[in-house]
């Protein structure tokens, strides 16, 4: 079944606040194999001018997609979430996050459509810091397969 033309450009209200923490980056950076001092060395990143370590550039997929579960878990969207692969990933940073941080994601159904029976939703995360300011934003698109023989 086709999703819900009519929820393009709906937000979701925003997550409660995450707290990024030096341990958390620098697990996520050993997981993804990067190296960068700067994620887990607090002179290094103060030298490259930052006020603690920073997070590699995908590191904020992981409150980004938590918060788009809001759209994934809509039950009037109609996602079946069963059937849904990851389709694609891109980030817009106004600056880097930082260990201190505490980020709030906005959700917001960018655009859904359908091609050879699958449905594409594109979902767009407005990542703010404490103070309001604009951190980085994140798009996500979700491919929710056909069911078999549809």
């Amino acid at each position: 079944m086709a999703l819900d033309q009519s929820f393009v450009g709906r937000s979701y209200p925003p997550t409660e606040p995450y707290e990024v923490g030096r341990e958390k980056i620098r697990e996520f950076a050993e997981a993804v194999g990067d190296t960068n001092p700067a994620y887990t060395d607090p002179d290094a990143a103060k030298g490259l001018g930052h006020t603690d370590v920073i997070a590699p550039p995908t590191f904020v997929f992981a409150i980004t997609f938590k918060a788009a579960g809001d759209v994934i878990a809509d039950p009037q969207l109609g996602l079946d979430y069963s059937r849904v692969v990851h389709g694609d990933q891109k980030f817009a940073y106004s600056r880097p996050v930082r260990a201190g941080d505490r980020l709030t994601v906005t959700s917001t159904i960018e655009a859904i459509k359908s091609l050879a029976g699958n449905d594409i939703i594109d979902v767009r995360g407005e990542v703010h810091d404490e103070a309001g300011e604009h951190v980085v934003t994140a798009w996500t698109k979700l491919v929710a397969r056909a069911a078999e023989g549809a």
